[in-house]
């Protein structure tokens, strides 16, 4: 017997992936709700829209069983229709609606107003920078560009996202002061390559000239800068963020290896020297420069010697932020023609000795912040503990710091002065000024 939703007519958007998927998403409930309708971010509809990641693996995989649950609910009647978009989507259309055609209907990234049209919306092109923000208050994502125009052999984003694709300075300043208006501080800028802004639009990068307009926006107190690529860094950028008290003294540069056999076959176009020429040129004109990287290792080829050379260089670097990703073989990539030559066990070793020195560094480096005063951004309360993060600190991938929610009160959105009295490996604990 059928069983009737409890949420009638209500459209439950489902997030998997990056940021950039959850800005996609935003924009999807941003039209949704400009044209009437009931839309909830991951609770309860009976319309449900997935929006999947394709990147890796395990990404793929999750995508895969969070569409079958939702499938799985359509059967027992709680969801009336399911409908996937996204990256997934995108590369694996024909093979989803043949192994999973309970799907009512599938749609690629670029489908935006086709998705709309099923769903009874029209696509609004009046409704330039507006979505419905699915992040704490105080801060929002701000895409600055889609797409990719890097030649890198393990990734397969320019064939989900196609070429890289900037969007104008004047649209990202209007989007930015509607978020400044709704009580946005921080914006927080992503693509999937930042450093190549602009060279599609103005033939010359442009990631300097939206620096200087968005620090005008009023409202916005920090800029925070993800996804760098280091090749043809554009380095007035540090400029910027020296003369610049907005835009914080952090940047997310996704390296992947250092090995220069390895770095070669990647197609990423540097070398260690280089690499490591620029990060000292960082850290040169912004010493108090928090950097965040993350590595790829178990690439097809990697020798002991090539793992051995990252290891000491990640030691050597002292990064403040890392990551460190196994690598996963992907179809119609460059790297899909190389054997993938090491063993998966021989993969997780190694991101967890890679892990593990980067642990005692960030406990080390954590020490010296022990009875200084830093400006944090109070995200949430969790649990007895007010969440905060410093200008050093992007949200859900960086370290936190910790306040007692029984001794202090703090208000959420604010920025507050906290004295760091501890710190562990990835918190700090402190008390309010």
């Amino acid at each position: 017997m059928r069983t009737k939703s409890l949420q009638k007519n209500t459209i439950n958007v489902i997030t998997l992936g990056c940021s950039k998927n959850l800005y996609d998403s935003e924009v999807l409930m941003g039209q949704l709700k400009a044209s009437g309708k009931e839309v909830v971010h991951e609770q309860e509809g009976n319309i449900v829209v997935v929006n999947t990641c394709g990147f890796i693996g395990d990404a793929k995989e999750e995508s895969v069983n969070t569409i079958l649950e939702q499938i799985q609910k359509k059967k027992q009647g709680t969801v009336d229709r399911v409908y996937v978009t996204g990256c997934l989507s995108e590369r694996y259309k024909p093979d989803l609606e043949k192994e999973i055609p309970q799907v009512d209907q599938y749609f690629g990234t670029t489908d935006l107003p086709q998705l709309l049209k099923v769903l009874g919306a029209d696509y609004k092109h009046e409704l330039l920078g507006e979505r419905l923000t699915t992040t704490p208050k105080n801060y929002a994502y701000l895409k600055i560009a889609e797409g990719c125009d890097r030649p890198c052999s393990f990734c397969a984003i320019p064939l989900m996202r196609g070429k890289h694709k900037s969007k104008r300075i004047e649209d990202l300043t209007h989007e930015a002061s509607l978020l400044a208006k709704d009580g946005v501080k921080e914006l927080i800028l992503i693509a999937q390559d930042l450093t190549y802004y602009g060279l599609d639009l103005y033939n010359e990068r442009k990631l300097v000239d939206l620096l200087r307009a968005l620090v005008k926006v009023k409202g916005i107190e920090w800029i925070r800068l993800h996804y760098a690529f280091p090749t043809g860094f554009p380095m007035e950028v540090l400029e910027v963020m020296r003369e610049e008290s907005k835009v914080c003294n952090y940047i997310d540069i996704p390296l992947q290896h250092i090995a220069d056999p390895i770095l070669k076959s990647m197609r990423r176009g540097t070398t260690k020297a280089k690499t490591t020429k620029l990060l000292h040129d960082f850290r040169t004109a912004v010493p108090e420069m928090a950097i965040r990287t993350s590595l790829i290792v178990g690439y097809p080829g990697e020798t002991a010697e090539d793992f051995e050379t990252l290891k000491q260089w990640v030691q050597e670097m002292r990064f403040e932020r890392l990551g460190c990703f196994t690598y996963s073989h992907e179809e119609n990539t460059h790297a899909f023609g190389l054997e993938d030559d090491v063993p998966e066990e021989v993969k997780q070793e190694r991101a967890n000795e890679i892990m593990a020195i980067q642990t005692e560094i960030s406990r080390e480096l954590n020490q010296q912040w022990i009875g200084k005063t830093l400006r944090c951004m109070i995200d949430r309360k969790e649990g007895n503990y007010f969440i905060g993060r410093t200008e050093r600190d992007s949200p859900d991938v960086d370290n936190e710091v910790l306040i007692s929610a029984e001794d202090h009160y703090l208000k959420m959105g604010d920025f507050a002065q906290i004295t760091i009295t501890s710190a562990t490996e990835f918190d700090l604990f402190g008390e309010p000024n």
